[in-house]
């Protein structure tokens, strides 16, 4: 078996380990960073499973006892930066089902954001003022555990994701308050490059539509589908961002990076979606190592989600306090640009709610005082209140 790299090493470093477990195939290097060979080649089976790794008791339980919750799928490149023997590793946990999963917990949720109960249209859902999330596919390079959408994503969960496109570009041609169009699913980044333009050719035929984002995991399993045909499409419908997905730093190799940098080359502004997840980056040392390198990859921390409430996700929650504290971890010991907004996706279809450490310790008319990232206290006096014009104060101009 491939002996894993050095954790230090692995998480400060953008390492290759291409092509590890599949170093006997006598792989070629076209193929390797062919995205079609990768998909073709992903792990699926608890024989793949234990052919390169020594599988713990509750993973080989997990492996046959959760697929109908959601499929086994991972591509070779994410596979490669799984450590053979510790069922603890942080990429491991991520992607590998545990007997967990099958576990009954009373606060959990099929649909813990709500979305099916804000789905006007089939596969689009309408649930802030102005703007979307459109489900263009029901498949993912590899699926993670805590998928919040394992209900509709890899044909095995309880629900199949039936798009109707028609119908969803006349719903958003319709509502002119929507300005802001979120792809996703699945990955759209799965779909071809002919069948992607034509959805963004067709939303960008909608005048009031200003802004168009996708959000992707792809670049992280699946870096070699990031071509420079795929960026010199999608340079040609700006405004268009870029959500990517990155748990742990060891997720960012040479190949990651390059993809990331390629995108950015196109003009795509790239912003990182994490979840905070136990045993994976639920330690502030490990989550700054994870920010500083994402910033060197030219992308920015955008969100840190405490884990939603989604069935068989128990094991991998953690406390929002611990979300709290590697904010305040954060704040003040590294640049602003790595720190990113800690939310809560409010359970049932609340939204997102940010949470933040407390900076406020007292306010009223003349000061506020706040405190620092090293606990020191500060005082800002507030203004006086400004004079009232005459017609609120009771007053009429003649």
């Amino acid at each position: 078996m491939r002996p894993s790299l050095p954790a230090d090493a692995a998480d400060h470093d953008f390492a290759s380990p291409a092509p590890g477990y599949w170093a006997n195939r006598n792989v070629s290097p076209d193929d390797w960073n062919n995205w079609a060979w990768q998909l073709r080649n992903r792990v699926t089976t608890l024989a793949q499973l234990e052919e390169h790794l020594v599988l713990a008791e509750e993973e080989r339980a997990g492996v046959l006892l959760s697929g109908n919750k959601l499929a086994l799928a991972v591509t070779p490149h994410f596979f490669n930066l799984i450590h053979p023997t510790d069922p603890d590793c942080p990429i491991r946990r991520q992607v590998i089902p545990r007997i967990e999963e099958t576990w009954d917990h009373q606060e959990e949720m099929a649909d813990p954001c709500g979305e099916d109960s804000h789905m006007p249209v089939p596969g689009l859902v309408h649930r802030y003022p102005d703007r979307v999330l459109f489900l263009v596919t029901d498949r993912c390079a590899s699926y993670c555990r805590y998928c919040t959408r394992s209900r509709v994503v890899s044909g095995a969960g309880e629900q199949e994701l039936h798009t109707e496109f028609e119908a969803a570009y006349r719903y958003l041609e319709s509502h002119p308050e929507i300005r802001d169009v979120l792809l996703s699913g699945g990955d759209a980044l799965l779909l071809s490059d002919n069948r992607l333009e034509a959805m963004l050719k067709r939303l960008r035929s909608i005048p009031h539509i200003e802004f168009i984002r996708i959000g992707s995991r792809v670049p992280i399993f699946l870096p070699q589908r990031i071509t420079p045909e795929l960026c010199r499409m999608l340079a040609k419908y700006h405004p268009l961002w870029m959500s990517v997905h990155v748990n742990h730093p060891r997720e960012l190799t040479t190949e990651v990076k390059a993809a990331l940098e390629r995108l950015a080359d196109h003009g795509v502004p790239l912003g990182n979606q994490s979840v905070l997840l136990r045993g994976v980056n639920d330690d502030p040392a490990v989550y700054k190592t994870l920010v500083q390198k994402l910033l060197r990859c030219r992308v920015r921390p955008y969100y840190l989600y405490q884990c939603d409430l989604i069935k068989g996700s128990s094991h991998l929650r953690t406390s929002v306090a611990k979300g709290i504290e590697i904010i305040e971890q954060l704040r003040g010991h590294t640049t602003g640009y790595a720190v990113p907004q800690f939310v809560i996706d409010a359970p049932g279809g609340g939204g997102k709610v940010p949470i933040n450490p407390d900076y406020l310790i007292h306010r009223d008319d003349g000061v506020t005082l706040v405190r620092n990232y090293e606990n020191k206290v500060f005082a800002y006096p507030e203004p006086e209140a400004a004079p009232l014009p005459f017609e609120i104060a009771g007053f009429r101009r003649d």
